[in-house]
């Protein structure tokens, strides 16, 4: 586990308190520029006026305490197989986080193992810890390519989808939304992503949080509203999310 923290310039002299972000595995679930989403909270955190605390659990570590946000990267099935027991012996207390209410971004990989199970291709069944409705199969077919979503929470999402796992919604989550264009979770319904509590779930990758700063501020906003009972947001600079949604937006499937 090792801890980056942020200077004083960048915290600012006056912080209205530290939130700890936690990035799962990144050592074997960080094939997708999944280290950018919790680089993005940093900044964004220091943004808003308080103290980001940033770290990073791998398999053997010992979890962290007073966890603020999670953040869950991808991964191939070897990685999963790597982590797959050491979630499993985390699961009690990242179920309590989630139903405690803690915010998460879960893509890809952890996304799959989140739910009750990853299927792959050749059969071999990788259990999840069961944090969300859902199951997922491997399949000959991968989606790929840029994709645009509609949501009723965060507006247009932009991101990108690689993945030959499909996963499908049971009745305890819902779609975090609709796909414009691509695929999201599965070759048939239409829907990318899911929503539960404070979880955003996603295929969508590259990294995700730079061209939606919406989600980010989600994240946040819940995680300090959570610590101190409210949220007070400061000025985040958004010139080049902007710029990277124009460009994502104009880029084909």
């Amino acid at each position: 586990m090792s801890l980056v923290t942020p200077s004083a310039e960048a915290a600012g002299d006056r912080s209205k308190g530290a939130l700890r972000v936690v990035q799962l595995y990144p050592r074997d679930m960080n094939i997708y520029g999944d280290w950018g989403n919790a680089l993005v909270l940093q900044r964004r955190i220091s943004w808003h006026g308080y103290t980001p605390e940033l770290l990073e659990y791998n398999v053997g570590d010992p979890f962290p305490a007073n966890v603020d946000i999670i953040v869950g990267g991808g991964g191939q099935d070897s990685g999963q197989l790597v982590i797959q027991d050491d979630l499993q012996a985390r699961a009690a207390e990242l179920k309590g986080l989630a139903e405690d209410g803690a915010p998460m971004l879960l893509i890809c990989g952890l996304y799959q193992l989140f739910g009750r199970f990853f299927k792959t291709r050749t059969g071999a069944v990788i259990p999840g810890i069961g944090v969300l409705d859902v199951e997922t199969h491997g399949t000959d077919e991968r989606l790929i390519g840029n994709v645009k979503v509609s949501t009723p929470e965060f507006g247009e999402v932009l991101g990108y989808e690689n993945h030959s796992g499909q996963t499908t919604l049971g009745e305890g989550v819902r779609p975090l939304g609709t796909t414009a264009k691509g695929t999201g979770n599965n070759s048939s319904d239409g829907h990318e992503g899911a929503r539960y509590r404070n979880i955003v779930a996603s295929y969508l990758h590259g990294s995700l949080l730079p061209k939606n700063p919406a989600i980010a501020d989600f994240l946040i906003r819940t995680a300090a509203e959570r610590r101190y009972g409210t949220f007070e947001p400061g000025h985040p600079d958004d010139r080049y999310a902007v710029l990277a949604r124009e460009h994502a937006a104009r880029r084909p499937r």
